[in-house]
């Protein structure tokens, strides 16, 4: 053989070397181009972005320690009220949100469409009465104004805290999930009630007219008292409170993330719930239900919603 022709053999396995190389490099690209988002998730460069209300909060605080320690980075969102994280989750401008309860997402799945999934639970938060003025119910005068939640779940859950209360007597065959101000049977009733923003309800005891308010646990701070100043609430412990369990919330193509379910089991460890505790002023009654349970729950709300 000729130095050229072995010159030009030798050639010729370079570059089938180099392709080969090439095709392989390709492949692995190929390979790994779904999932490098799933593998940059929780980096520095790209932290989780998890929608709350209430960032200040004691537990977050522990929580974005211990997920650093652990190799995750996340960057909570704040918002004032409780209607854009559910929004902002679907649309992928957040990766998770925690602010809400199970009958909270299914009203929200039901009118929007959404496909958000319950992948972890908190607690259970019980929604109370409170005023300035009044220390028991039965010292609030006939036709008092009382403030409530105007969002559609939040709305029902504290009319039934005053139908148990004896305040009102909402209309025969009322669903308990979906009741309403016009099911108030006004003339059955001992005050009347007046539906405004889930943020303004503490701030409204500051109105000389209104004599109390329904207040969700993430505003109590609003009305300058504690969880422990109630004179009214509804019973966390109950089976009528499950649709009431706050949740860890994801699009539905992401509720086998690994990276979430992690974060989830640093926001159960004993250090966050605690801080979490402290934070609710003892109030919170801590749930660990599986992804699978909570998903039950959410089918079986969003049913019940539809039929209502």
């Amino acid at each position: 053989m000729s130095r050229t022709r072995r010159r030009f053999r030798g050639s010729l396995v370079v570059t089938a070397v180099a392709a080969a190389t090439a095709l392989l490099l390709a492949a692995c690209s190929s390979g790994d181009s779904g999932s490098s988002s799933d593998k940059t998730k929780g980096s520095a460069d790209d932290p989780v972005k998890i929608g709350v209300v209430g960032a200040s909060g004691d537990q977050w605080k522990v929580f974005t320690d211990l997920a650093e320690k652990q190799g995750i980075h996340v960057k909570l969102v704040d918002f004032s009220d409780y209607q854009q994280p559910n929004p902002a989750t679907t649309s992928g401008e957040l990766d998770l949100n925690q602010f809400q309860h199970i009958l909270f997402l299914a009203d929200y799945n039901n009118n929007t469409g959404g496909d958000l999934v319950p992948i972890g639970s908190t607690a259970i938060y019980p929604l109370a009465l409170y005023s300035k003025e009044y220390k028991t119910v039965d010292a609030i005068p006939a036709g008092s104004q009382i403030a409530i939640p105007n969002d559609g779940t939040n709305q029902a859950r504290a009319l039934g805290v005053l139908a148990s209360a004896g305040l009102i007597t909402l209309k025969d065959g009322t669903p308990s999930l979906s009741a309403a101000p016009a099911d108030v049977d006004t003339g059955k009733s001992k005050v009347k009630v007046t539906p405004v923003a889930a943020n303004q309800t503490g701030r409204s005891l500051g109105d000389k007219s209104v004599a109390g308010a329904v207040v969700n646990n993430d505003y109590i701070k609003d009305t300058g008292l504690k969880a422990s100043d109630a004179i009214a609430q509804d019973d966390p412990s109950s089976d009528a409170a499950k649709p009431y369990i706050n949740i860890w919330a994801t699009r539905s193509k992401d509720k086998d993330n690994a990276v979430y379910a992690k974060l989830v089991s640093i926001a159960q460890s004993p250090e966050v719930e605690k801080a979490l505790q402290a934070n609710s002023d003892g109030s919170a009654v801590i749930v660990h239900e599986t992804p699978a349970n909570l998903q039950k729950y959410l089918t079986d709300v969003e049913s019940q919603l539809k039929k209502g």
